[in-house]
């Protein structure tokens, strides 16, 4: 009996002391954060969801509205965002074969005045703040609702009636016409050549999401252009294929480096619909969406996948961490980004998003999966305005310090030279860094950028610890000022080049 007295408080305090050094361990690792992370947001336009505010904003207040979500975007580690700029065969862009949106004006087809190009304005603000933009395109809604007349004359529905069906009231793109997924290439690839975009993004709206009562009509178009097609399904989710493939063809076609990338519904299929599908009880994109959303990946059509996997932990229907898990085995090389919905922490129903924890923990799920590249998050003003205090947990821990984009190695595998005569001068408080244009790369493609990196002078050089990024620019200016030099401390600068794909070269000598 003496012996228990002391055994059993002995394995008390050891097995408490296994368990703490295992969450310790997990800390350490979880906070080692990734130098290369895709860090991403969704900022909607339709109905005004993010921005603008208002339809009926001066030109300068838009500006500032959407200055003020990049710089909180920025603030918040964010590294991409994807905007945006098609919600419904209409544009929030002013080189455009479509009309106005009325999402930026009030009224479909009328421009802004002062005429401004609000898509070419994004893109120099978001490269200025170090992060990506990719172009945010519906492809098959053409209206938002069913009110018809207050569309353009020179809207698409009005130009080609005969390619559009209604459905849950309002009107869709016929994905099963050739000119239709012709119609749409063209559309997009209008803004690959004349905007430079980081890439272009579709989200999950292909064949509408089920309404009861509601039925497709496409037959007589199935009639004409059904091919070998006896199963009028399989011909749907082979005209979503086809628009896919040609896509990913014609965009790199015209610009190698533009990324091209899917956000699907979560779930491709059910294990109990296919043995292949995952651990979910929910609806798909297969069977539901006529959205073969795997095959995209597997055949190399688009170099990321980013599922909404709008799900907690644990959910019986679809739990986070059973698709999660499913679609980082089922990447076949390409990138992989998890849709996150910070948006359901203001759903009074969904509980599991009022714990503050819930999203931080998935992301640390995330990280500790080598086939996992990032997170995508939905939508922009839920994240900044989140009521638990998520955007201060990603700014003080999980997002503290930089992180350039995973690098593409299918599309452009060959970094850039290194900066040449890397100098220094300290003036006053700062330290100004001056460098020389690197020679050409062996592709002979121009350098896109630079990572400025500063250590203290006791610390060994390490620079795949993203601490020591002090600065990422997009562009070729060849010094950078560091206004956060304190006197008296030794420092140790390098700088790297970085191509269009985020290649880095090997670093200058420590200066």
């Amino acid at each position: 009996m003496r012996l228990y007295k002391y055994l059993i408080p002995f394995l008390l305090f050891f097995f408490i002391f296994l368990k703490t050094q295992a969450q310790t361990d997990t800390i350490h690792k979880i906070r080692l954060e990734p130098k290369r992370e895709f860090r991403g947001v969704w900022i909607a336009t339709v109905v005004n969801i993010d921005w603008p505010s208002d339809v009926h904003l001066s030109v300068d207040r838009q500006k500032q509205e959407l200055l003020a979500i990049l710089d909180a975007d920025q603030r918040a580690g964010i590294n991409a965002v994807m905007l945006q700029v098609r919600p419904a065969a209409d544009a929030f862009y002013a080189k455009s074969i479509e009309p106005w949106s009325r999402w930026l004006t009030g009224k479909q087809g009328q421009a802004p005045d002062p005429l401004w190009d609000p898509l070419e304005f994004a893109i120099t603000e978001a490269h200025k703040r170090g992060m990506e933009l990719h172009a945010w395109f519906n492809p098959y809604r053409a209206t938002f609702d069913g009110n018809f007349k207050a569309l353009s004359p020179n809207h698409i529905t009005n130009l080609q009636p005969s390619w559009f069906f209604t459905y849950g009231g309002i009107k869709l793109f016929n994905p099963g016409i050739p000119e239709v997924r012709d119609y749409i290439v063209k559309v997009i690839l209008n803004v690959v050549d004349n905007y430079d975009i980081d890439g272009v993004h579709m989200d999950d709206y292909f064949y509408p999401y089920k309404i009861s009562g509601q039925v497709i009509n496409d037959d007589q178009t199935f009639k004409t252009y059904a091919g070998d097609f006896v199963d009028i399904r399989d011909w749907r989710r082979n005209n979503v294929n086809l628009l896919i493939e040609a896509l990913s063809d014609s965009i790199h076609k015209h610009k190698q480096y533009v990324k091209f990338g899917i956000s699907p519904f979560g779930i491709w299929k059910n294990e109990s619909q296919d043995p292949e599908g995952s651990d979910t009880h929910g609806g798909d994109s297969y069977y539901e969406l006529y959205a073969d959303s795997r095959k995209w990946v597997k055949e190399g059509w688009v170099d990321y996948i980013a599922p909404q996997i709008y799900w907690q932990f644990g959910y019986r229907l679809a739990a986070f961490e059973n698709l999660v898990d499913w679609w980082s085995d089922n990447t076949y090389g390409k990138h992989l980004y998890i849709g996150q919905a910070p948006y359901r922490a203001f759903e009074p129903r969904s509980r599991a998003f009022h714990n503050p924890a819930e999203i931080p923990n998935q992301i640390k799920y995330l990280r500790n999966n080598p086939r996992i590249q990032g997170s995508i998050f939905f939508n922009n003003s839920s994240l900044i305005r989140t009521p638990f205090g998520f955007t201060d947990s990603l700014r003080t821990n999980y997002y503290k310090y930089p992180a350039l984009p995973p690098p593409m190695l299918w599309l452009d595998s060959v970094p850039p030279m290194p900066p040449k005569n890397l100098t220094l001068t300290a003036t006053g408080n700062s330290v100004k860094l001056k460098w020389q244009t690197p020679d050409l790369a062996n592709d002979k493609e121009p350098v896109y950028g630079y990572v400025i990196y500063r250590l203290d002078g006791t610390d060994s050089v390490n620079l795949t610890n993203p601490k020591y990024i002090l600065h990422i620019q997009y562009d070729t200016g060849l010094e950078y000022e560091d206004k956060t030099a304190q006197r008296g401390k030794t420092y140790l600068y390098i700088v790297t080049a970085i191509d269009r794909m985020k290649n880095e070269s090997d670093p200058t000598p420590t200066v």
